[in-house]
């Protein structure tokens, strides 16, 4: 693999640089870190109407459906200078879950009808698998559909809904038969949030953020239309869903950016009259992370070159699953270490602000939320399971 930039792919870099300087402005950051839930929503929407515009807001899509028609180092360029530059992501349930799924399977009329909302993001979409009581075994499900006419008529829940308070569309798997394996009985429905019946409860999670819910579903009607594919085949649409949420966990640029800040934060960092960052130890576990890290920017480029090229992510997006949220806890962990006992101050304790750990709560926040990236998105030991079938054949 050619690791060399070309004079092209350098001026592309400079583009995006450049790109993001003026558009990612401060007022918008400012927007962004508010901690108000309404302002932060506008903004998140602001930014990706900005990328929009300028026709960047779908990398990992078709050209036909409004992708970019970058390449894989196009794209790895993009997300490394999106990533340095403290650049969120996009939320990813509408333009890296649902919206290939609909291009792929959809119906032409259900593609015009929701592929240019989703890349304009003028509606949110949130992810309905999960259900309580089912773990990590999604199959299990037990939210179900009886077809009624040309409707079905849904009922049930489901749990750990990131931003279902913010959402105006919901992509859900349910029962809709308990013939057969359980696999088989389960179809893929596109739930209007505004449906009689639908109830969204908050959950405040560790880090004492309000972004998951749970999604109650009492004889929620939806229209048969809105069903993605065949009925009973919904399995088929989730796992190719599910391969691209999980080469998007992967979060490789967004580690590396952690990694960065680390090191900075332990050359601040005195222990024993030296910085943190010229203990031997400390560089030993930095620089393991450093290479495991750059092993898996190589297999994600590896991933990214055969989709450039017409392929899908298979087992590999597993591989880069499990490395990938290994990696984003092990950087947590080292930057909680960094901040010691200044990561337990809240930023509205008196004096927090002159203890000279102004990253302290935010690590300890990234944290806790972080110990559920081994679990969302299908756990790491049913990923595990997945290689051990589709690599290994075991």
């Amino acid at each position: 693999m050619d690791t060399a930039f070309s004079q092209e792919e350098l001026a592309f870099r400079d583009e995006v640089r450049a790109f993001i300087a003026k558009a990612y402005d401060a007022e918008l950051q400012a927007r962004l870190a508010s901690g108000e839930p309404q302002v932060y929503k506008q903004a998140v929407v602001e930014w990706q109407k900005r990328l929009h515009e300028k026709g960047w807001i779908a990398p990992n899509w078709p050209v036909e459906h409004g992708g970019t028609g970058w390449d894989a180092t196009r794209q790895f360029i993009y997300d490394s200078e999106r990533a340095a530059a403290g650049v969120r992501d996009v939320v990813p349930f509408g333009l890296k879950m649902v919206g290939p799924v609909l291009y792929t399977f959809g119906t032409q009329a259900q593609k015009d009808r929701f592929l240019p909302a989703i890349l304009a993001s003028d509606e949110w979409w949130c992810q309905g698998y999960s259900e309580p009581g089912s773990g990590s075994d999604l199959a299990s499900l037990k939210t179900k559909a009886v077809l009624d006419g040309d409707e079905y008529v849904v009922t049930g829940a489901k749990i750990w809904t990131t931003y279902a308070q913010f959402a105006d569309w919901i992509f859900c798997l349910v029962r809709t038969s308990n013939e057969g394996k359980k696999q088989e009985g389960i179809s893929f429905l596109l739930i209007d949030m505004k449906s009689p019946g639908v109830k969204v409860n908050p959950i405040v999670s560790i880090d004492n953020h309000h972004s998951l819910n749970e999604v109650e579903f009492n004889d929620v009607r939806v229209p048969v239309a809105n069903r993605i594919g065949e009925e009973n085949k919904g399995w088929t649409y989730a796992k190719a869903l599910l391969a691209h949420e999980r080469t998007s966990i992967a979060g490789v640029a967004d580690t590396k950016r952690g990694l960065n800040l680390v090191r900075e934060y332990a050359k601040r960092e005195v222990n024993g009259g030296k910085s943190l960052l010229a203990d031997p130890m400390f560089q030993v576990r930095m620089s393991d992370i450093e290479i495991e890290l750059m092993a898996l920017e190589f297999t994600e480029l590896r991933v990214l070159a055969a989709v450039a090229s017409g392929g899908a992510p298979g087992a590999e997006s597993s591989l880069l699953k499990i490395k990938g949220t290994e990696l984003q806890q092990a950087v947590q962990s080292l930057t909680m270490e960094v901040a010691a006992y200044y990561q337990g101050v809240l930023p509205n304790d008196l004096g927090a602000e002159q203890l000279g750990h102004e990253f302290g709560s935010k690590a300890r926040q990234s944290y806790m939320y972080g110990r559920a990236a081994t679990v969302y998105g299908g756990s790491n030991e049913v990923q595990k399971n997945i290689i051990a079938k589709a690599v290994l054949g075991l």
